[in-house]
């Protein structure tokens, strides 16, 4: 599967204990009318849990000078320790990592086990957009489009 290409995502939302994030390529839009978005987390995730206790969910997508802000948020590292350096700023109540090519916040809708993975499907509320260009995984490396 390492053949093909997927951008790279930040997902994340906010909890008691501050934010919560995990790198994410299996991200897509799932519907224009109504606007939903698809996320897939690891079962395991932190993040996961995070998501379903705030019903809400964000998605930053990365551009190719964000390499490190990917690599930081795939880790099992604490919570804190993967926000530490990170530019970032609060949007609708839900993490924004700055200078994302997009940032999606949604509304949980639906939480379906798939294999070793949770599908997560949201209603978008807000949207922000950027130009540049993004960051993308192929080949087991990330790498600019292009």
């Amino acid at each position: 599967m390492a053949s093909l290409p997927t951008g790279v995502t930040i997902v994340a939302t906010s909890g008691d204990d501050g934010p919560a994030g995990a790198t994410a390529n299996a991200v897509t839009s799932l519907s224009i009318d109504p606007m939903l978005m698809l996320a897939c987390l690891d079962r395991g995730s932190r993040t996961l849990l995070a998501v379903q206790a705030a019903d809400r969910f964000s998605v930053s997508v990365l551009h190719d000078g964000q390499e490190g802000v990917a690599r930081s948020f795939a880790t099992k590292a604490p919570v804190a320790e993967k926000w530490a350096g990170v530019a970032w700023s609060e949007r609708d109540g839900l993490p924004a990592i700055d200078d994302a090519l997009l940032w999606v916040a949604c509304d949980l809708q639906d939480v379906i086990a798939a294999g070793d993975h949770v599908i997560l499907t949201g209603a978008v509320t807000d949207l922000a957009t950027a130009s540049g260009v993004p960051l993308v995984f192929h080949g087991g490396d990330y790498q600019p489009l292009g």
